[in-house]
C-alpha cells in the first residue's frame, strides 16, 4: 500500500525524489565500475597512456553488451509497471521471466562471439597494432563475465519498476564498492594491469547478479523470479523487444558514435593520435557522470509515469514529466559548470601527460556544451518509454546518433580537422534536444485521448501491445 501511495497520492517532486534519489545514486556509484578501471590503468607506470587509449577502444564492446541488457530489462520492465498498474500481479510476472530467459541466451551467445572474434571486432572498432595487446587483454576476460552483466543490468530494471529502487541502489554499491577495492589490489598489488582490471569488474558484475536474483526470488519482491509454471510466450518477447528497441538503439548507436569518434581519430590525430584518443576516452568516461545520473533519475521516474498511465490518471503523468524534465535539465547544467571550470584537473584524475593536460580543456569546453540542455533529451526519451511509445521512442533515438550526429562526425573534420569531430558532439546535441521536445508537446495530448479510448472501452494496453 505505501509503494501504490508512492505512485498515486504523494506529491510529484517528493515521488520523483523516494523513486530517483536511490538510482541516481546507483548510477553515480555504478559509473564507477569501468571509470575506476579507467583512472588506475591511465596511473600505470610507463604503459599507463597507451594502456588508456587501448582500453577506451574496447569500450563500444561494453556499450554493446549493455544495450542488450537494456533491449529485455528496460523493454519489459515498463511494461510490467503497468501490468502492475492494472493489479495484474501474475502477467506482470510472466513478462518478467521472459525477459530473464532471453538475457541467459543473449549473453551466451554474446560470450562466444567475443571469445572466437575478438581481435576482428576490436580491429574494426578503430584498433592499432600499437594498442592491440591492452586492448584484448581487457575484452578476453570481460568476454566470460557478459552473462553476469547481462542479468545485473537487465533484471535490475525489474526491480526498479516495483519502486523498491533502494534495494536496486544498493545492489549496484555493494558491486560497485567490490570493483573499486579489487582494482588496485590485481592491477598494482598482484602486477596483473589490464587483466586485473577486467577480473575485478567482472567478479563485481557476478556479485550484482547473484543479489538481484536472490531479491527477486525472496518475499520480499512482488514479481516472483521462478520458472515453476513458466512458458515461453513469443508475444510477449515480441513486446518486451518492441519497446526495448529504443534503449538498445540509444546504447548500440553509443557504441557505433564511439568506433567513429575512434577512427575518425586515429585518421586525423596525426602523431598524436594517442593523445586525442586518450582524450576522447576520458570525455566518454566524464560523460557517464552526466548521462547515467539523468538516466537513474529517469528510470525512478519510468514506473511513477507508467503506473499512472496505466491507471488512467493522466495528469500526474504530465506533472511527473514536467518535474523530471527540470531536474534533469537542473543536473545537466550544473555539471557542464563544473567541467567548464575544471578541465585540466578532471583529465588529470586519468593521466597526468603534459601534452593530454594541455589539449584537454578546449576540447572538453566544447564537446559538453551540448549536454547542459540534452537532459530534457534524456528526460522525455524516457517518458516515451514509460508510456509504451515504442516506435516514437526509437526515432528519437535514432535522431541524434544516426542522422545528425555521425554524419556530422565525417563532415565536419574535412574542413575544420580534428576539431570538428568534437563539434559535431555539440551541435547533435541541440538539435536532437530541441526537436525531441517539441515531438512530445505535439504527441502527448494524443498519446493520452487514445488512452482513455483503451480504458473507456475496457482494454488494456498490454492487448494494444499483444496485437501488434
Amino acid at each position: 500500500m505505501k509503494k501504490k501511495a508512492l505512485f498515486t497520492e504523494k506529491p510529484i517532486v517528493k515521488s520523483l525524489l523516494i523513486l530517483g534519489f536511490p538510482l541516481i545514486l546507483s548510477q553515480l556509484v555504478n559509473v564507477m565500475y569501468n571509470i575506476v578501471d579507467r583512472i588506475f590503468i591511465g596511473n600505470m607506470a610507463v604503459v599507463g597512456k597507451d594502456a588508456l587509449a587501448g582500453v577506451g577502444i574496447t569500450f563500444p564492446v561494453i556499450v554493446v553488451v549493455s544495450a542488450f541488457g537494456a533491449l529485455f530489462g528496460l523493454g519489459g520492465a515498463p511494461l510490467a509497471g503497468i501490468k502492475l498498474g492494472e493489479d495484474n500481479d501474475d502477467e506482470a510476472k510472466n513478462i518478467m521471466m521472459n525477459s530473464f530467459l532471453m538475457l541467459l541466451i543473449i549473453g551466451a551467445l554474446l560470450t562466444v562471439i567475443l571469445l572466437l572474434f575478438g581481435t576482428q571486432i576490436l580491429y574494426l572498432f578503430g584498433m592499432t597494432d600499437e594498442l592491440l595487446k591492452y586492448g584484448l587483454d581487457y575484452l578476453n576476460i570481460y568476454a566470460l563475465g557478459t552473462v553476469f552483466v547481462m542479468i545485473a543490468l537487465g533484471l535490475s530494471a525489474y526491480i526498479s519498476t516495483q519502486g523498491q529502487t533502494k534495494v536496486a541502489a544498493v545492489i549496484v554499491f555493494i558491486g560497485a564498492l567490490l570493483n573499486i577495492i579489487l582494482d588496485p589490489i590485481l592491477i598494482y598489488g598482484l602486477d596483473m594491469g589490464v587483466k586485473g582490471a577486467a577480473i575485478a569488474t567482472i567478479f563485481s558484475q557476478g556479485v550484482s547478479a547473484l543479489l538481484v536474483v536472490i531479491f527477486l526470488m525472496s518475499k520480499y519482491s512482488s514479481l516472483k523470479l521462478s520458472f515453476k509454471g513458466f512458458k515461453i510466450n513469443h508475444k510477449i518477447i515480441l513486446s518486451i523487444m518492441a519497446l526495448g528497441v529504443s534503449p538498445f538503439i540509444m546504447q548500440s548507436t553509443e557504441a557505433l558514435i564511439q568506433i567513429v569518434f575512434n577512427s575518425q581519430i586515429v585518421r586525423y590525430g596525426g602523431v598524436n593520435y594517442i593523445v586525442y584518443l586518450n582524450i576522447m576516452t576520458i570525455m566518454l568516461s566524464v560523460m557517464q557522470f552526466i548521462v547515467l545520473p539523468v538516466h537513474g533519475l529517469s528510470q525512478g521516474a519510468s514506473p511513477l509515469i507508467s503506473y499512472n498511465f496505466g491507471s488512467g490518471n493522466f495528469k500526474r503523468v504530465k506533472k511527473a514529466y514536467k518535474a523530471l524534465t527540470v531536474m534533469s535539465i537542473i543536473f545537466t547544467v550544473s555539471f557542464y559548470f563544473i567541467i567548464f571550470l575544471l578541465p585540466s584537473q578532471i583529465a588529470s584524475i586519468f593521466n597526468s601527460d603534459p601534452l593530454i593536460l594541455e589539449k584537454a580543456p578546449r576540447i572538453m569546453r566544447l564537446f559538453f556544451l551540448g549536454m547542459a540542455v540534452f537532459g530534457a533529451q534524456l528526460a522525455t526519451q524516457t517518458t516515451f518509454m514509460a508510456l509504451g511509445q515504442a516506435v516514437v521512442s526509437l526515432t528519437m533515438a535514432v535522431l541524434r546518433k544516426i542522422i545528425i550526429l555521425i554524419p556530422l562526425a565525417y563532415l565536419l573534420p574535412l574542413f575544420m580537422g580534428i576539431e570538428g569531430i568534437f563539434f559535431s558532439e555539440l551541435i547533435a546535441d541541440f538539435l536532437a534536444t530541441m526537436i525531441t521536445v517539441s515531438t512530445f508537446m505535439l504527441l502527448i495530448n494524443r498519446i493520452i485521448d487514445k488512452r482513455k479510448l483503451e480504458l473507456s472501452s475496457g482494454h488494456t494496453l498490454w492487448q494494444r501491445e499483444a496485437s501488434n
